[in-house]
């Protein structure tokens, strides 16, 4: 059995699609969330057919007890929390995935869980709640996983699902590359339009270039290196973002395909009043930055205005306004 703990959008698609696939799934949430599948869960994608199952979906940590892979795909600020929830109920040799934003939260879970394999995942994907029990996934990308033999019955389960996934040896890089990629979730949150209509606009492509940059530079001088995820390298991406429209799209269709409606997990966070991950994206490159003395004002400049937003501060920023608040 595969239990999802902490089951919200991404524990939603994922755990249907591979209850979809043939997987016995146990999704443990929120109430709100567990009680709109009480009708059957529906997963939809940019480049499949839409798909219903029926899954067993619970309020209760307990049901976790028997599984012998559990996806942690709670909000990072929850990690600590759940690690200590699951440490009451999984026995030992239980096998953990983090599927999760940012990357502290593997190291969170190990602490958390003595004598459980812990491993860490990259999930590329945004996924949105469409309507009551129904899922739908606005993005491209492969799901990838820390390589250990105890993810192999997880892959295995992929496969039969059909989710695109790879088996990687520097999951940490390719955990910070994914962070880097996301510093993106900020700009879009800020800006209220969707994804794409966002990329599109030159002007916040060049904040997020700027942002990346500056990540990049501390991962840098802090011998973190970072991983390819595209089919360019990651140190090509700010310079491909800052070229102009038209070459951007061309370049673009090639890299990854966005449902015009999709926006970022923390655009969803701010319009439902809940805590960001903004301390787990551009407080996680503030804070190596500051330990290895490089500077980072972009990044700070969206702290400071996700925080805003958080309060009830401004979720429409043009391209041209951001642009000129991050000198840029």
């Amino acid at each position: 059995m595969i239990a999802v703990f902490g089951a919200g959008a991404i524990g939603c698609w994922v755990g249907g699609r591979l209850a979809a696939g043939g997987a016995d799934v146990t999704l443990i949430g929120r109430a709100r969330v567990m009680d709109e599948l009480s009708d059957g869960l529906t997963t939809t994608e940019l480049d499949g057919p839409p798909r219903s199952v029926r899954v067993t979906a619970t309020t209760d940590p307990a049901a976790a007890a028997g599984a012998t892979i559990v996806l942690v795909t709670v909000k990072s600020a929850q990690t600590a929390e759940a690690g200590a929830t699951l440490a009451k109920v999984l026995p030992d040799g239980a096998t953990v995935l983090s599927l999760q934003n940012g990357v502290r939260n593997p190291g969170v879970l190990r602490t958390a869980l003595p004598g459980r394999r812990v491993l860490a995942a990259m999930v590329p994907w945004n996924v949105v709640r469409k309507e009551r029990g129904s899922y739908h996934r606005g993005t491209t990308g492969v799901l990838m996983v820390e390589e250990a033999l105890e993810a192999r019955p997880f892959a295995e389960a992929l496969r039969a699902a059909g989710i695109a996934h790879e088996l990687r040896s520097d999951i940490t890089a390719v955990a910070w590359t994914k962070l880097v990629m996301n510093l993106n979730n900020a700009i879009n949150a800020l800006a209220g339009v969707p994804l794409a209509e966002e990329l599109a606009q030159r002007d916040y492509r060049r904040v997020l270039a700027a942002a990346m940059r500056e990540a990049m530079v501390a991962c840098r001088a802090a011998n973190q290196p970072l991983a390819k995820l595209a089919p360019v390298p990651t140190a090509w991406v700010p310079r491909i973002l800052e070229s102009p429209d038209w070459m951007f799209r061309t370049i673009a269709r090639r890299m990854l395909a966005v449902d015009p409606h999709a926006r970022s997990s923390m655009w969803d966070d701010l319009e439902a009043k809940r805590t960001t991950e903004i301390d787990y994206l551009q407080g996680e490159v503030l804070a190596l930055a500051e330990k290895v003395g490089t500077p980072a004002p972009v990044n700070a400049l969206l702290v400071r205005l996700v925080r805003e937003a958080e309060r009830g501060g401004r979720r429409d920023f043009s391209g041209a306004e951001l642009r000129k608040l991050a000198n840029v």
